[in-house]
């Protein structure tokens, strides 16, 4: 079974909490704060193995955790970190953020590695509070969250050559003919519902591997038929195929069908016809091919080459094996990638300052702060520890939250929810 498309989650591992500990030794009797760090999560990597084909694994799991990094320890030992997670997938992968929609990488190459989601930091044992004021701290951090998020993978096939052209032309039983690859074939549109990768020996020592994808129709690049799902592995090829059925055995005409293919390939991807393209005129023993041929070339030109062959009976096949592999001596041999353009930008500290760190908003009886800064301190302070809790109080009130709540009008009393939580304001 062939999937080129799955939606996956994916959670970077939360980091070990902080310890509180002192130091406890004979004849020591202020030993001070002994408490250590925790190690830091684990992060979800993606890494291209060569060895696959497809994405069919992720159909089976979509969930994809780290681990979380160890708790601190007494004696001043932190906690180790936690590995990271490694997640194979196969060349031609395209990560998709699937909230905004930004492209994050394009993997193409064996061992290639991108982080989609960063393991959070461990959180300070109380060895990192100490101070000249207060030099035995009750306080530790809880270790930070892991980054969380939902990616679409999208699998672009990585094919030196791709057959392009309507559905029942005989892209199918080309690939069947040159290769040991089986496509099915069969007298009806769309037999092919995905691409079928095959090797293809020219004879003379060289090789190429050769996609046979599905049929295009009128609005494939709107995503009629199977439009998108083709469209997408074509753009990984460095040289299009474009089957046509020169005799017209479905009554229609082969140059119209020669550039209504093209026009959606331009209305996919303008620099799709930018890529080397050579026309094989396909169904050459039926009669009026070559009637058909003879018109088809006065209105192509010489613009592209035209390769006249007979899928069923073979000829012509060996002349367009060479005239490809040619081809592709001429041409880089990198895969054809849509460069990620990530606009550069500049905080100044003046800017930073402006930046709005928290919401503050009236719901019912409740005011609600909201902001990912707040919401991150919240998750990492330790509730249960009177130091931490006056801790959280006085981070709030130097981000100005307290302010904020008294603009909006909170007395004395009043309920704050800060995520899921509710406290008391108190003046």
């Amino acid at each position: 079974m062939f999937v080129d498309k799955v939606k996956v989650y994916v959670k970077g591992g939360d980091g070990g909490n902080g310890q509180k500990a002192f130091r406890r030794e004979k004849y020591v009797p202020l030993g001070g704060p002994a408490g250590g760090d925790g190690g830091k999560g684990g992060d979800v990597i993606l890494e291209v193995d060569e060895g696959l084909r497809t994405l069919l694994d992720f159909r089976y799991q979509k969930h994809f955790k780290a681990s979380r990094g160890e708790n601190g320890r007494n004696k001043g030992q932190h906690g180790a970190n936690a590995e990271d997670m490694i997640v194979k997938v196969p060349p031609g992968t395209v990560v998709i953020d699937d909230d905004t929609g930004e492209v994050l990488a394009d993997l193409t190459h064996h061992g290639q590695q991108v982080v989609v989601a960063k393991g959070g930091r461990g959180g300070r044992g109380n060895m990192r509070f100490a101070t000249a004021a207060n030099p035995a701290p009750d306080i530790a951090e809880k270790g930070e969250p892991g980054e969380e998020r939902y990616l679409v993978l999208e699998l672009k096939v990585m094919a030196d050559v791709g057959l392009a052209g309507f559905p029942s032309v005989g892209k199918s039983t080309l690939l069947s003919v040159v290769s040991k690859a089986k496509p099915k074939i069969a007298a009806y549109h769309f037999t092919t519902l995905s691409p079928n990768l095959g090797v293809v020996e020219v004879g003379d020592g060289r090789s190429f591997v050769l996609a046979d994808l599905p049929g295009l129709i009128e609005g494939a690049h709107l995503g009629a038929g199977l439009g998108h799902q083709f469209l997408r592995h074509i753009e990984r090829t460095r040289i299009i195929l474009h089957v046509v059925d020169m005799a017209g055995s479905e009554g229609r005409d082969p140059y119209e069908d020669w550039v209504k293919i093209n026009h959606e390939l331009e209305q996919y991807n303008l620099r799709l016809l930018e890529r080397p393209q050579l026309i094989v005129a396909n169904k050459m023993d039926l009669p009026e091919a070559k009637e058909n041929l003879k018109a088809f070339r006065e209105k192509i030109g010489d613009k592209y080459p035209i390769y006249p062959i007979s899928a069923i009976t073979g000829e012509g096949i060996k002349e367009l094996l060479f005239a490809t592999a040619d081809l592709l001596d001429t041409l880089p041999t990198e895969p054809y990638i849509e460069e990620v353009e990530h606009e550069e930008r500049k905080i100044y500290k003046s800017e930073a300052k402006e930046e709005q760190e928290f919401t503050v908003h009236k719901e019912n009886e409740f005011f609600v702060v909201k902001g990912e800064k707040i919401e991150k301190l919240f998750k990492m302070t330790d509730f249960n520890q009177y130091d931490s809790v006056q801790r959280f109080a006085r981070i709030l009130r130097k981000m100005g939250v307290d302010e904020a709540l008294r603009n909006l009008g909170a007395k004395d009393g009043d309920s704050v929810r800060i995520a899921d939580y509710e406290f008391e304001f108190v003046e």
